[in-house]
C-alpha cells in the first residue's frame, strides 16, 4: 500500500496533458508498492528522468509526511531550482515579479514553482523558521494574487501560529 494513496492522483497535473507514463514514476505511486520501496524507486526515477518534476512533488511529499523535514526542505528548494530552469526564470524566488512567468498556467514549470513554494512556506512553518515562512508567503501572494494555489490556507495557519507563539 502507498504511503499516501492520494499521492498519484495529486501529482499528475504539474505533468500535462500529454505526458507519457514514466515507468519507475509509475511504479513508485502504484497502490501494491510497499512503503518503504517508494523513496528508492522515486530517486531512481528522478537520477533517469530529472525533469520530471511530479516526481519531485511526489517524493518531498513523502518525506514530509515522515517528519523528516530538514530532508523535504532540500528536496522542494531542489525540485524549485529545476521548475525555474525548465521554466527560464530565475531560481531565487526574491528576484521574481508577476511579469516573470506566466504563473496561472496550470500544466507549467511556473505552476509548479509556485505549489512547490508553498510546500517550502508550509514545510518551513513546520521547523519554525516563521520570517522566511512569511516572506515567501507574501511572494506568493504577489505572484499569485488569485490564490490559483491555495496559500492563503498555509497563510492561515501562519498567522495562528505566529498569533499564538505555537
Amino acid at each position: 500500500m502507498s504511503p499516501d494513496g492520494a499521492l498519484r492522483e495529486i501529482t499528475l497535473p504539474f505533468s500535462g496533458p500529454a505526458r507519457p507514463a514514466a515507468s519507475l514514476l509509475e511504479a513508485a505511486l502504484a497502490s501494491n508498492t510497499h512503503p518503504t520501496a517508494v523513496e528508492p524507486l522515486l530517486r531512481q526515477h528522478l537520477l533517469s528522468d530529472p525533469d520530471d518534476l511530479p516526481a519531485y512533488f511526489a517524493l518531498y511529499k513523502l518525506l514530509f509526511r515522515q517528519s523528516r523535514l530538514a530532508e523535504a526542505e532540500e528536496m522542494a528548494r531542489t525540485a524549485l531550482a529545476r521548475g525555474a530552469r525548465l521554466g527560464g526564470f530565475p531560481p531565487d524566488w526574491q528576484q521574481l515579479a508577476p511579469g516573470t512567468a506566466d504563473w496561472s498556467m496550470i500544466h507549467s514549470p511556473a505552476h509548479f514553482y509556485l505549489f512547490t513554494l508553498k510546500a517550502l512556506s508550509f514545510i518551513l512553518l513546520r521547523r519554525k523558521q516563521l520570517d522566511e515562512c512569511r516572506e515567501i508567503l507574501e511572494k506568493i501572494g504577489e505572484l499569485d494574487p488569485r490564490d490559483l494555489v491555495g496559500s492563503s490556507v498555509i497563510r492561515a495557519y501562519a498567522d495562528g501560529v505566529m498569533a499564538h507563539g505555537v
